[in-house]
């Protein structure tokens, strides 16, 4: 008997799935949560509105790095450089340009990531360590740099001129609709333009993860020899999801200064503001998950919330916590779910089943 004979004989059938019944069920949860995100605004008061804000651009950026990190082996200690880049681009074409804000934001993006690409040819000539060290030196010096540039401000910084801030578009609708001050209409309208922001940062990555270019990603980051050796062009990869990093890291980064209406060099390139705790959020969430990122941008928030007054006592805190979860559970908090529990929200690995038998490969 042939082998083709006898798989036509054979009761078995296979077919390949990406997600569980129960993470199906929870992504309708997801959908339907998102749609509520939306409607917050109406029922919701200022400080919770900002409080979200802060929620949905720390998730995206950590989103950001994870990509990087996570899934091409890009330990970035430099994103804070396309923050500010994001930042001061916004301020840039705003006040010296007299463009739209937030037609300035995608325009940010764009710069962030045309930025990005001679960065990029200086960064990758590096390894490991180096590279680490090399995204920190390229964020300095873009740091140095705004910090000469006079008519932004220099080291000093500048702000949005009160003409700009609430000359942004649908301020106007939505004071009429709700009732609210300029400065609470603006809030407003930033949450939405964080949660676009968000829900846009989480497709681009989920699209790219379960394209052709995410299982390069995952063989790259198996092995990365074995990966050259199959043909996967390990450079154009990584520098594809370098620069799309960079653009939607640069979007966050404007909306971020939009909404703060104050920008300064020391701020908008610090390390520990944005960095640290990116990688922070990814770590005890879950690296190499898309919904890791997510759980330690929920727990960090928490903690910044009501243990920030605490001062050094809480950055104490914030370490200990880090070091906990990297010795104990290093795939991060999502990973004690998902060892527990089936379920996945984005479903990007695929397996073989094996329907009569009920058995799983891969």
């Amino acid at each position: 008997m042939t082998m083709a004979e006898d798989a036509t004989k054979s009761s078995h059938t296979f077919r390949i799935e990406t997600a569980g019944r129960a993470s199906r069920a929870i992504a309708a949860a997801a959908i339907i949560i998102a749609c509520l995100l939306m409607l917050l605004p109406l029922v919701a008061g200022r400080n919770l509105i900002q409080d979200m804000i802060f929620l949905f651009y720390m998730l995206a950026l950590a989103q950001c790095w994870n990509l990087l990190a996570g899934y091409a082996g890009l330990i970035s200690v430099g994103q804070q450089a396309f923050v500010g880049l994001g930042g001061y681009l916004l301020f840039a074409l705003t006040l010296l340009g007299g463009i739209d804000p937030l037609l300035a934001i995608p325009l940010a993006g764009v710069a962030s990531a045309l930025l990005a690409l001679p960065t990029a040819l200086i960064v990758f000539r590096l390894r490991g360590a180096y590279f680490a060290i090399g995204t920190w030196v390229v964020a300095e010096i873009y740091r140095l740099v705004f910090a000469q540039f006079k008519p932004l401000g220099g080291g000093t910084g500048t702000s949005l001129t009160p003409s700009i801030t609430s000359s942004v578009p649908g301020i106007e609708w939505v004071k009429a609709l709700l009732d609210v001050r300029t400065p609470a209409a603006r809030d407003i309208i930033s949450y939405w333009v964080a949660l676009a922001l968000m829900g846009g940062t989480l497709a681009v990555v989920y699209v790219i993860l379960r394209s052709r270019r995410g299982l390069a990603l995952g063989a790259i980051r198996d092995n990365e020899l074995a990966a050259a050796g199959l043909g996967v062009d390990i450079y154009r990869i990584k520098l594809a999801v370098y620069v799309a990093a960079a653009a939607m890291t640069g979007m966050i980064g404007a909306l971020i200064y939009l909404q703060k209406a104050r920008i300064s060099p020391d701020a908008a390139f610090s390390v520990l503001d944005w960095t640290a705790y990116i990688i922070f959020i990814t770590v005890i969430g879950g690296i190499g998950t898309m919904e890791g990122p997510a759980v330690g941008a929920v727990v960090f928030y928490l903690m910044q919330r009501y243990l920030a007054d605490f001062g050094a006592s809480y950055l104490i805190l914030l370490g200990t916590l880090g070091i906990v979860i990297m010795l104990f559970a290093p795939r991060g908090l999502w990973g004690l779910l998902t060892d527990r529990y089936d379920l996945t929200l984005f479903p990007t690995r695929r397996r073989l089943v094996v329907d009569e038998g009920d058995s799983h490969f891969g």
